[in-house]
């Protein structure tokens, strides 16, 4: 069979107009491209998901705990106009108080929050250990009580204030609901919560803090609740500044405190230290 001979077409030669339109889009366009990933990239959020799509949702403990660690770094270094504290209960175990100071090494710890009581007759193993340590090591304290929504609320309150002692100087006491009742509507919760709520004011004389996670109070306590110095729990990773009704937040599960083995939460004070005093028992 004879072979056909191939034509080359030879290409047109650009046209000088082109040529500058493409030579602009090729340095613009990558240039562009470029700085706004720039600006992206320095965004705090964003750097976590990139780094949590470089390492596959998968992640090696090791690197879920430096992607903790860089963003409570990075929302302390934020917010230095702010005061950070601490919560604790039993399950962070012996805790060497003499070696509780800052958080990640990088930001004073300057106020706690101690877990005494849970339910009508619960107790916290490390309470009055914690709540004595703390005294000495002249950082505010405060107490919160654990509610347990299908107990009665009454007998919650008298079992938190079996258990604490508060003097002039301390944080008021803290109501912690987290739980959806089993047994009760929302509506009969939220009448337990607020006999929970006067009990303790009358015999505190002061007003008690509410603490419950962000979508919980959104959805159900809002309404009747927010007149209370409210302590919300958020932690997710795009949410970089408490929002306006937060006077403390909750933005991390996983803190790392000298002192302390494994994780602890940490809390942000929408305001500076003295804010924060005037928050204290004056009795």
């Amino acid at each position: 069979m004879a072979r056909t001979k191939r034509v080359i077409k030879k290409k047109e030669p650009i046209k000088a107009m082109d040529r500058k339109r493409y030579l602009l889009y090729s340095i613009l366009i990558p240039c562009g491209i470029f700085v706004l990933l720039a600006v992206l990239i320095s965004q705090t959020n964003l750097s976590y998901m990139l780094k949590r799509w470089w390492y596959g949702e998968e992640q090696t403990d090791s690197h879920s705990a430096l992607e903790h660690d860089v963003r409570n770094i990075a929302l302390m270094r934020e917010h230095d106009d702010k005061v950070f504290g601490i919560d604790i209960s039993e399950y962070q175990g012996r805790i060497r108080w003499d070696e509780v100071n800052t958080i990640h090494e990088k930001a004073p710890v300057d106020f706690v929050f101690v877990r005494a009581s849970m339910g009508e007759s619960a107790v916290d193993k490390r309470f009055k250990e914690n709540w004595n340590a703390i005294a000495g090591r002249t950082k505010l304290r405060g107490a919160y009580h654990y509610f347990r929504p299908n107990e009665n609320s009454v007998k919650q309150a008298k079992n938190f204030i079996k258990q604490v002692k508060l003097k002039p100087g301390d944080l008021p006491p803290v109501l912690d609901i987290e739980e959806r009742p089993r047994r009760q509507s929302m509506d009969s919760l939220k009448t337990g919560l607020k006999r929970w709520l006067d009990e303790v004011e009358r015999h505190y004389g002061v007003k008690p803090i509410l603490y419950s996670g962000d979508s919980y109070f959104t959805d159900f306590l809002e309404k009747e609740f927010s007149d209370h110095v409210l302590w919300i729990a958020n932690y997710n990773f795009w949410v970089n500044k408490p929002k306006k009704h937060w006077h403390f937040w909750q933005f991390s599960e996983k803190g790392n405190v000298k002192g302390i083995k494994g994780n602890v939460d940490l809390n942000m004070f929408k305001g500076n230290i003295e804010d924060l005093e005037k928050l204290t028992i004056s009795y």
